[in-house]
């Protein structure tokens, strides 16, 4: 029998936040075509202590790579702020509609 890997705490709040699960395809959230494999703590889970969305980004590889680079970091932290207010907006909206559909 394979035995599943137990997802991480930090995996699991980001699959949450964005309705993934296991078997979602995810696409980085830098554009460039690639795959996020990574769920990476754009601060250093070391220094924050916490596992909150506004700190968690998906990346391929190559940008999860990146991120050593203060200026990419920084740009990555703007980048997500953006998919974090564009999925909160949606969910918004969503609610406004059930509250529509109960009148």
């Amino acid at each position: 029998m394979i035995k599943k890997k137990k997802l991480q705490n930090h995996t699991k709040v980001y699959f949450n936040f964005f309705g993934y699960d296991e078997s979602s395809y995810i696409d980085c959230e830098m554009e460039c075509g690639s795959r996020a494999v990574d769920i990476h703590h754009i601060e250093r889970r070391n220094k924050t202590k916490n596992d909150f969305i506004e700190n968690l980004v998906g990346l391929c590889r190559d940008c999860h790579i990146n991120c050593n680079d203060s200026s990419f970091n920084m740009y990555v932290r703007i980048k997500h702020l953006e998919n974090v207010c564009v999925q909160v907006y949606a969910l918004i909206k969503l609610n406004e509609q059930l509250d529509e559909n109960r009148k």
